[in-house]
């Protein structure tokens, strides 16, 4: 009679050496096949270049922003300045643009000012519909 042999069984292990290979290819495709949101910045259509023309202060109606937020506004050649916060804007707008429909706001920032503070003025203004705005920054 014959004997009978164990058969040596095969491992159950899974090969590793190409792990890495697999990663390496799933990490470019991924980095090929995403998309990146580009950034939108201010949606502001800017006019062609025109000569620089001479506008009367009384049509014009300076807004500063401070650094702290707060907003400095000026009526033309008024000495008379107020301060209020970012959110009023549009309604002293609303109120001078009904006095005078040729005015301009004449924003101002302050250097040191965030950003931020800008863009709140300038939504403000476009809330109030707005269409002339000269946007500046303050000369100190």
């Amino acid at each position: 009679m014959a004997l009978m042999r164990k058969k040596n069984r095969v491992g159950g292990e899974i090969p590793t050496s190409s792990m890495a290979d697999i990663a390496f290819l799933l990490l470019i495709f991924f980095l090929v096949t995403t998309v990146f949101d580009e950034e939108k910045g201010l949606s502001i259509v800017l006019p062609e270049p025109q000569e620089t023309q001479d506008v009367a202060q009384k049509n014009v109606l300076h807004i500063v922003v401070q650094a702290d937020g707060l907003v400095r506004v000026k009526r033309g050649e008024s000495p008379q300045e107020t301060l209020h916060k970012a959110d009023e804007i549009a309604s002293i707008w609303r109120l001078a643009y009904s006095e005078n429909d040729k005015l301009i706001a004449a924003v101002k920032t302050v250097p040191e000012a965030p950003y931020r503070y800008m863009i709140d003025v300038l939504d403000q203004l476009t809330e109030a519909k707005a269409t002339r705005i000269s946007l500046q920054m303050l000369e100190q």
